[in-house]
């Protein structure tokens, strides 16, 4: 019964042949109770894909989300979280070690005096470093190594002075004597 209402379906939603080619097509068809897939006109879409001119369609938006000037995607994705450029100028090194940071301060700035003192020290800072240590010789001594050369990234201290690297390699990271592989020390 649920058979007959199920062919029932097919035959009431799409086209069956009829006459001398319904009975060729039960013939030769692998499952006769299959449908032809060709679906009946009052079925169609209306109005038929393509029908509607493009350019009429208004997009619905909704602000503040579909703004794209201030709304990029590292700040919309929750999934990831996206590094965040930082970049640190000449004029910012001047400014850190004329004056210091809010978390390590060398000199209180208060008042009228610190704002002067802030733009003395920014527009200092844009002739550059090699200006400012030429000016405080005390303060280059401090940052600089030695011979005046900038400090090592971290990892090329490791070398002592004839170049050899520093590290021992204890008992427990390498492998024991009886273990058929060397260890270069």
């Amino acid at each position: 019964m649920a058979s007959q209402k199920a062919a029932a379906a097919f035959k009431k939603y799409t086209v069956q042949p009829t006459g001398l080619y319904a009975r060729i097509n039960r013939l030769f068809a692998v499952d006769p109770g299959r449908s032809t897939g060709v679906p009946l006109n009052p079925q169609f879409r209306n109005p038929p894909p393509g029908a509607q001119d493009p350019n009429a369609y208004d997009d619905p938006v909704t602000l503040p989300a579909a703004d794209l000037a201030e709304n990029p995607y590292w700040k919309r994705d929750v999934r990831r979280r996206y590094p965040r450029l930082s970049t640190v100028t000449q004029a910012d090194v001047v400014g850190l070690l004329e004056v210091g940071s809010k978390v390590a301060p060398r000199v209180e700035l208060i008042g009228e005096a610190g704002q002067k003192q802030l733009v003395e020290v920014r527009s200092e800072g844009e002739k550059g470093l090699a200006a400012f240590f030429e000016k405080e010789k005390a303060l280059a001594k401090d940052v600089l190594g030695p011979g005046g050369m900038p400090p090592l990234p971290s990892g090329l201290h490791l070398m002592d002075a004839e170049g050899m690297k520093r590290y021992e390699l204890l008992d427990e990271q390498s492998y024991g004597a009886d273990y058929p592989c060397r260890t270069f020390q």
